[in-house]
């Protein structure tokens, strides 16, 4: 019986398993599920509205965040992708290099989450911090990573997105 196997395969072509994997690996975007909501999409333009104060959620979050822009199926938009992310609220504290307010293990993900705001705005995503925020949270607007430039009130800046046709996505 396994001697039949192996003499059927034998005649098989292998340009048939070749054909095969070159239908498998053109599955179109859909595969990821995305097929829904992307449909007939040209810009991927969002702004994300930051408050998350917590070091040890920030991180995770922003990896979904960073992951958003990065997909393949994003990438293969008509457009490249604009994101802006708006810092208001508790979160402002995680942009100073004040380390004060930290112990240990916060500040190991306080870095953390500077290192990926960093590498984001290398990939061209806008990271603006509203001085009302500065102010209320006691933030010393000095102390804040020069990445991220600073705006007098955010939500001007989220309501300014949102009026250009960027998607709001808020993380309380």
């Amino acid at each position: 019986m396994m001697a039949n196997y192996r003499s059927i395969f034998r005649r098989i072509p292998p340009i048939f398993f070749a054909a095969v994997y070159m239908v498998l690996m053109s599955v179109p975007a859909g595969a990821a599920g995305y097929d829904n909501a992307l449909k007939g999409v040209k810009n991927y333009d969002a702004v994300y509205e930051v408050s998350q104060g917590d070091p040890k959620v920030v991180n995770p979050v922003f990896l979904v965040i960073k992951n958003s822009y990065e997909a393949p199926e994003v990438k293969a938009l008509a457009k490249d992708p604009n994101i802006a992310i708006v810092f208001h609220g508790p979160v402002v504290k995680l942009l100073s290099t004040d380390s004060a307010p930290f112990n240990e293990a916060e500040l190991v993900e306080v870095q953390k989450f500077q290192a990926t705001l960093k590498q984001m705005k290398k990939d061209g995503v806008t990271l603006e911090v509203c001085r009302f925020a500065l102010k209320g949270m006691d933030v010393d607007e000095a102390t804040i990573i020069p990445e991220i430039d600073p705006v007098d009130n955010g939500f001007v800046s989220v309501i300014g997105y949102q009026m250009q046709g960027y998607a709001v996505v808020r993380i309380p």
